[in-house]
């Protein structure tokens, strides 16, 4: 249920996208908030409890571990999509892969949303985490919402964007199955490296993609908005 409600913005941003093509400024708004949001939720309930579990050098450990399994998994996909590109592309498939057009778009909300949804299902061992899942929603709804207008700008029809971000869904939903699953028998200590290591990742994306194309299109609401996610996410965490 936690998965299916954390993916279902992907469906319902490609929906919206595959008809409408909604202002930069808005998007940029959203993900804002979504940032605040999940920066709240990191802080206050998964490495809160990593470190409580783990203590500060396993806590820090999977903290880092995360961050840099991002850093090359978001390298490598840069590479691959600069590779598939002509000189006079490169800049814009860059950009693609990190929110921008087509199939990059989808690849990179794929790798930010597999261990933001793998630390969900992770949290669910525990307490369940309603401000992680509510900061998740609202990070993949502007996501998707501009991944299908891309789409549809580049010639898939409306129809076929929308299959697209529901598959992108199912498999983000069975990554807090999977996360769920694979922590049900961790001790302790195994636990805290699991819940930093994914709190690593997320903290990675959110400085590579989330905050970066916030600050772009949102300014100058983007300060605002980030304020009303962490408060929101720190009021669910309460």
């Amino acid at each position: 249920m936690f998965g299916v409600a954390a993916s279902s913005s992907l469906v319902i941003g490609g929906l919206i996208g595959a008809r409408w093509s909604p202002p930069k400024r808005l998007t940029g708004v959203l993900l804002a908030f979504a940032s605040g949001a999940l920066i709240s939720a990191l802080a206050f309930e998964l490495f809160e409890e990593a470190f409580a579990l783990g203590g500060a050098p396993r806590a820090g450990l999977g903290l880092i571990a995360g961050a840099a399994t991002f850093v090359v998994a978001d390298s490598l996909l840069d590479r691959f999509v600069s590779g598939k590109t002509g000189p006079d592309e490169r800049e814009v498939a860059a950009a693609g892969s990190r929110g921008g057009v087509g199939l990059a778009l989808l690849a990179a909300v794929t790798l930010d949303g597999v261990p933001e949804n793998v630390a969900l299902g992770v949290s669910l061992v525990g307490s369940a985490s309603l401000s992680l899942l509510v900061a998740i929603f609202f990070s993949n709804l502007p996501e998707s919402l501009v991944g299908a207008v891309a789409m549809r700008e580049t010639g898939t029809s409306p129809r076929a964007a929308v299959l697209t971000w529901t598959a992108c869904a199912i498999l983000l939903a069975g990554a807090v199955v999977l996360g769920r699953a694979s922590a049900a028998g961790m001790s302790e200590h195994v636990l805290a490296l699991a819940l930093s290591f994914a709190g690593g990742a997320v903290l990675a994306s959110l400085a590579d993609t989330l905050m970066p194309e916030a600050f772009e299109h949102g300014r100058p609401l983007n300060a605002f908005a980030t304020a009303g996610g962490f408060f929101l996410s720190f009021v669910l965490a309460a």
